[in-house]
């Protein structure tokens, strides 16, 4: 979709289809009041009479006959005006895009919604909300001529001239992060025989030729030298061999940090031997979320050129059933020498994200975070609505928690208190896989924690977001592309992280 930011009169603007959001109890703006006189009063009889009520996400299309240069307005309900923020920006975009496109129109103007925040956050919100609203995976899908609808341009019309450059510099960095959520949303959505490790691995190959970015993919013989056998181990049962991928954006530099974000890349998750129930695994393919969240971020980092000095690092393995499949019982030492006690082969993503959480420990970071769908617990939790962050320090949780809540990928805190260690002492090994049934996100962050040491570190884990069982206003169902947007906030506002506090205390 093309999209475009201009300086204009709306009301003069010669469209297919204008975008005009009314709040509830409609405050009369300058723009409402010049399309409800040129239309003779038609949209306050519109909300007199009860025809309309413009609740958030609420549409009504209206012709207008000929008295104005558009063809048609999309009315939509922005809601109460003291509780319209940037996500609810999101929303209306999405919405409105979503329903134009569904009655088959190609081109559509929107007013820049009335909000307080910055004219550049606010045309973000909007391009954000159209581009991931307008998402469709159907590559798959032979469409027939109703379904195959296409919006293919969007334009943001502000009316001030003095804010038509933040608002052009927000639309294109808005645009620019959701794309990389959608080619996210790809990833995951793809069956598990098409995106396999390699197929990632080759997808990052591709970003680094095309940006310059820094990849490179450890061979298994590698993996094996490294005693990197917590991702040996799990893709031991599959025919698809496993990738351990390593991206590099810029060089450290005296006084520069190190930021390493690590993606759990499952490509498929059968449980292993201790296999999963049928009921919903053809959902397994999501496994490879933090991998495929990861990977685009780095997209958007390319582009977006930000001073840091950052690494990304994707261990992606397939988890099958075979003769040659790791067994429950088995004991596997992980990169650096810590024994694990394999008790269940379902825990298998914080077998991998163990040794790549010890592989950071040779850029001597500044601070780490992964992502990664690692707990069904979490989604108990949690349910849909937050990621479950846990970590070692507080400045990076705060700043974790701060971008959540700018990109509304929002987390929830759960602790991380010495005394959940004990559900996952082993008496034959250091460690063992899986605790005791209870705090299972909680226990499933404190294995992680013992291949991190001090460095500063937050996990979050991302089960019960980045899938969507049913379609919200820019969140289809299915991949949701979640954590794209909060990682990409986290680094393009990183400040030096303090000396101080680097003493990971919890």
């Amino acid at each position: 979709m093309k999209l475009t930011v201009r300086y204009g009169m709306l009301v003069k603007e010669r469209a297919e289809t204008i975008v005009l959001g009314l709040f509830d109890a409609p405050r009369i703006t300058p723009v409402l009041k010049r399309f409800d006189k040129a239309l003779g009063g038609e949209i306050s009889r519109l909300i007199k009479s009860g025809d309309f009520r413009p609740r958030l996400n609420k549409t009504f299309l209206l012709p207008t006959y000929g008295l104005l240069p558009t063809k048609r307005l999309l009315l939509i309900g922005l809601g109460k005006e003291n509780e319209f923020t940037l996500d609810k920006v999101r929303q209306v975009s999405g919405t409105a895009l979503k329903t134009v496109q569904g009655f088959g129109i190609k081109g559509v103007t929107s007013q820049l919604y009335p909000l307080k925040d910055s004219v550049e956050q606010v045309s973000r919100a909007m391009a954000e909300g159209a581009v991931l609203g307008l998402y469709r995976f159907d590559r798959f899908k032979h469409l027939e001529p109703d379904e195959a609808k296409e919006v293919k341009s969007l334009t943001i019309m502000v009316e001030d001239k003095a804010r038509l450059g933040g608002a052009k510099v927000g639309a294109r960095r808005g645009q620019l992060i959701a794309e990389a959520a959608c080619q996210a949303r790809d990833l995951v959505n793809l069956p598990g025989s098409e995106a396999t490790p390699s197929m990632i691995a080759n997808e990052a190959k591709k970003l680094g030729r095309r940006s310059g970015i820094k990849v490179r993919v450890l061979s298994a013989d590698t993996m094996k030298r490294l005693g990197m056998n917590g991702v040996l181990g799990v893709g031991r049962g599959s025919a698809q061999p496993p990738k351990f991928v390593i991206l590099e954006y810029g060089k450290r530099r005296p006084g520069q940090d190190t930021v390493v974000l690590v993606g759990k890349g499952v490509t498929f998750d059968s449980g292993g031997i201790s296999i999963k129930p049928s009921q919903d695994m053809d959902k397994m393919k999501y496994d490879m979320a933090g991998a495929g969240t990861v990977l685009s971020a780095f997209r958007v980092f390319a582009r977006l050129r930000p001073k840091a000095h950052l690494v990304g690092l994707l261990p992606c393995v397939e988890n099958m059933p075979s003769g040659k499949a790791m067994k429950p019982g088995d004991i596997i030492s992980c990169m650096g020498g810590k024994t694990v006690e394999v008790a269940n082969t379902d825990a298998e993503g914080r077998l991998i994200l163990a040794d790549a959480l010890a592989y950071t420990k040779r850029y001597k970071p500044t601070a780490v975070v992964d992502i990664a769908t690692l707990t069904g617990a979490c989604v108990v939790a949690l349910g849909r609505m937050a990621m479950g962050m846990m970590g070692n320090n507080e400045e990076l949780r705060k700043r974790v928690r701060e971008a959540g809540d700018a990109a509304h990928e929002r987390v929830w805190e759960l602790p991380l208190w010495d005394e959940y260690g004990e559900a996952i002492k082993s008496t034959i090994a250091d460690v063992k896989n899986i605790g005791d049934g209870s705090a299972g996100t909680i226990t499933g962050a404190k294995f992680l924690e013992k291949f991190v040491d001090k460095t500063p570190w937050v996990h979050l884990d991302i089960a019960g977001v980045a899938w969507n069982d049913k379609d919200a206003p820019y969140i289809p169902k299915g991949a949701s592309g979640t954590g794209v947007r909060l990682l990409v906030e986290l680094i393009m506002n990183w400040k030096k992280f303090p000396a101080t506090a680097k003493r990971g205390k919890k």
